[in-house]
Parts: structure tokens; C-alpha cells; sequence
């Protein structure tokens, strides 16, 4: 087999083999196959497209091209969440206990952010003493004890991928369906969830812009996901605008306590309980998605999920008191009101905008070497569609340095106030199972 003959293959528009990807992803991970070649394979790819069978085989390959997490030691069916990210996504420091709260297990591997905000993880460690270097054996315990653990992402989890994807970054061929769905579900696969629930974003604060796009994501995951064997659902949701109300990983967490009470912002509360119905639903706790909500619902309710929280944190080395005592949590020198300049209603706030401000007060990583502020941050006091009087805040910005005028440009720039009543986005587009 020749890459060459391969890579003129599909550029003519036909279907390659799993046997001829299997030999394409082996080679180029041991460095047989060289990245011009496979530059050359990624824009054939990009033009021509794959089928559901290329892009499961393509998927599968880059799963076995590293080591794969067994989680075979957890009793009961184990469910993982995977959201395409975007700006205040707290959903996964929500989801972890609420879940885990009715029994069903949830066993995370998360990274640590480069954008707007930190990862899961870093949002976690605003928790004083949490930590995430535990071992494969310690992380089984913890799950099987409280049915939640989170464990840093290996790196000799889908080392393909890791290749594939800054090659592409470097290529203009990152924006490819088959590529993006086969790089994210490889990495769930490998990290060894026996079913995934996916939260595809769409709108200005998220990977995919346009609801047709997001559509066709969702589509080619769930379908990766269940021609592997993984129950595999999807739920498009808004992110033309923050979800919930802070940006910023202390806030972030503070706004997970207050969403696990049942006292968290409207949106970010409803989309956890939407998500996490099908996470429950799909571990076969509950015979219906109706019946899995109102588990959830009362988890809120009598404080199990909180309680879950807390022993989750203890277990990990955290401070669990952080949860009664917000406080604790790290906290900014300066805390300033974005006052509204008119009388009227808010019609956009561009959801990457704010991202970008949160990010230059030092609440995300522009480069991999960039340290995070932890107590810094964004939180808005209005969403698209509220009435604002003058003088009123639009958004609280968390600072450690008084130098902010440029964050106060950016966030004026993008919270547009019109004079006519608007109507808040849509929340959730569509489900895909």
C-alpha cells in the first residue's frame, strides 16, 4: 500500500477502506506516513468529505493508536458528557453531581482550557486543595465509593489525534466534519464511557456558527457513537450569547453551587437538567426522560446533589466547606458595575466578545504557558431580551488590576441595547439521537 496511490484516491472522491485508513493512521503516528503527505490527505478529506463507515473506521483508528482507559472496574453503565464548548459553560461542574447524585456514574477525564476561561479543571482547582493527579486504580475507587471523580487527560490517550489536529491547525483544515466529529469522539471513546451524551453548540460563541453546521456535527458524532457501541445521543443548544451568567472559573463554580440548589440562572439550569435527563435516561436509571428530570429535579430539590458535591471536592483534596462558604473561593482585588449608557432592552451580547474580555483579565490562556487568574471575571447582570434602565450594571467585572478600560471598550462594543422589547434565543434547537 502506497500513501500516494491513497491520497489520489480521495481526491477523486471515493470511499477509502478501514483497512487503508488503519494503515494511514499507523504509519503517520509512528512517522512512516510525513505531514506533507498527510497535509495532502486532510484537504482531500476537507473537499471531498467521508462516509459514515470512513469516518467510524477513521475514529476507531485513532483510538487504537494510544492507550484506552478500562472502566470495566465501575459497576453500572457508564455515561460521559462532551459539550463543544463556548463561553460560561459550566454545565460539566453541574452535570458531574447532579447525576451522581441518583446513582449513575460518572467517571470525567477532563483538560485544562486554552480560550476564554480554564477547563474543567481548572475551574475545579479555584477549590483550595483540589487536585486531579490521582491514580487509574484511586479514580476507579472514587467513582465506585461516590459514583464522581475527575482525573487529568492522559497524554498517551489518542496520540493521532494530538498529531492530526495541529497539523490541521496549520493546514486551514480544522473546519472538516468527518475531522472534527472522528477527533472528538476518538478521544471519548478511548476514555472508556459505555454512552455519551453530546452538547453541540452553535451561534457566535461557538465552534460551529451556523445551526445547519451544528445539525450536521451532532449527526456524524451520534452516529460515529453508535456504530462503535456507544449509546450516543445530542442535544444542539444556544450560544449566541454566555450561558448562564458568569465567566470566570471562581465564579463559574460559585454559579455550579447556586445551579445545584436549584437557585442558578434560568438557561444554565434548564440545560443541565435537558442534558442530564439523557445521561440518566441512557444509564437505564430511569425508564423515561420525563421520569430521569424529575429525579434530577428532586436531587436540586432535598440537597442530595449538593451533598454529592461536596464529598466529590473532600475526596479530591478539596476544601468542601467552599460550598456553604463561597467566600473561601479565590477572590478579585476589584469589583467593578459596566453601568448601561441608555433606557432600553438588550438585544445582543456576542458571546466570543465577552469571552475575550474575560480572557484579557487573565480568566483564560491565550498560549499553553499562560497562567490563570483564578478570581477573575465576568458576571452579567442582563441576557438578550431583559428591559435595562440607565445607569443600571449590565455586567460585574472581577478584576485584579484597575487598568480595564480596554475590557470595558470590548464588552460596550458587543452588548448591544435596542429601543424596542426583543426576544430572548432560543435555549436547545433540536435533539439527535
Amino acid at each position: 500500500m502506497r500513501m500516494v496511490d491513497l491520497i489520489e484516491k480521495k481526491r477523486d472522491g471515493h470511499a477509502l477502506t478501514t483497512e487503508e485508513i488503519n494503515f494511514i493512521i499507523e504509519g503517520y503516528t509512528k512517522g512512516d506516513i510525513p505531514d506533507y503527505q498527510m497535509s495532502a490527505l486532510a484537504m482531500a478529506i476537507f473537499f471531498r468529505g467521508m462516509t459514515e463507515e470512513e469516518t467510524a473506521a477513521l475514529t476507531m483508528a485513532m483510538v487504537h493508536s494510544g492507550e484506552t482507559i478500562d472502566l470495566s472496574k465501575i459497576e453500572g453503565i457508564k455515561v460521559d458528557k462532551h459539550s463543544t464548548g463556548g463561553v460560561g459553560d459550566t454545565t460539566t461542574l453541574v452535570l458531574g453531581p447532579l447525576v451522581a447524585s441518583v446513582g449513575v456514574p460518572v467517571a470525567k477525564m477532563s483538560g485544562r482550557g486554552l480560550g476564554h476561561t480554564g477547563g474543567t479543571i481548572d475551574k475545579l482547582e479555584s477549590v483550595p486543595g483540589f487536585h486531579v493527579e490521582i491514580s487509574n486504580d484511586e479514580f476507579i475507587e472514587l467513582v465506585n465509593k461516590n459514583k464522581l471523580a475527575v482525573i487529568g487527560q492522559t497524554g498517551d490517550l489518542t496520540p493521532a489525534d494530538k498529531k492530526l489536529y495541529a497539523l490541521r491547525d496549520v493546514t486551514a483544515t480544522v473546519n472538516s466534519i468527518p475531522l472534527i466529529a472522528s477527533s472528538i469522539m476518538s478521544k471519548k471513546i478511548a476514555a472508556g464511557a459505555d454512552a455519551i451524551v453530546l452538547d453541540v453548540k452553535t451561534g457566535a460563541g461557538a465552534f460551529m456558527k451556523e445551526l445547519d453546521d451544528a445539525k450536521a456535527l451532532a449527526k456524524a458524532m451520534v452516529d460515529i457513537g453508535n456504530r462503535v457501541g456507544r449509546k450516543t445521543m445530542a442535544i444542539i443548544s444556544d450560544m449566541s450569547q454566555p450561558l448562564g451568567y458568569a465567566v470566570g472559573n471562581a465564579l463559574e463554580v460559585k454559579e455550579a453551587i447556586d445551579t445545584l440548589k436549584g437557585e442558578g440562572p434560568k438557561d444554565l439550569q434548564e440545560l443541565c437538567l435537558v442534558l442530564g435527563s439523557h445521561m440518566v435516561y441512557l444509564a437505564e436509571k430511569a425508564s423515561s426522560l420525563e421520569e430521569a428530570r424529575q429525579m434530577l429535579e428532586k436531587a436540586m430539590k432535598d440537597g442530595s446533589a449538593l451533598e454529592t458535591f461536596k464529598k466529590f471536592l473532600a475526596a479530591q483534596g478539596g476544601d468542601a466547606s467552599v460550598v456553604d462558604d463561597p467566600s473561601k473561593l479565590p477572590q478579585a482585588k476589584y469589583v467593578i458595575e459596566l453601568e448601561a449608557k441608555e433606557d432600553g432592552y438588550v438585544s445582543e451580547i456576542v458571546a466570543d466578545a465577552v469571552g475575550t474580555a474575560a480572557m484579557w483579565l487573565g480568566a483564560g490562556r491565550a498560549t499553553k504557558e499562560s497562567t490563570i487568574d483564578l478570581a477573575v471575571g465576568l458576571v452579567l447582570r442582563k441576557k438578550v431580551g431583559d428591559a435595562v434602565k440607565k445607569g443600571e450594571s449590565l455586567v460585574t467585572i472581577y478584576s485584579n488590576s484597575e487598568q480595564i478600560d480596554h475590557v470595558k471598550q470590548k464588552l460596550y462594543e458587543n452588548i448591544k441595547i435596542s429601543s424596542t422589547p426583543v426576544q430572548a434565543p432560543t435555549l436547545i434547537y433540536d435533539k439527535i439521537s
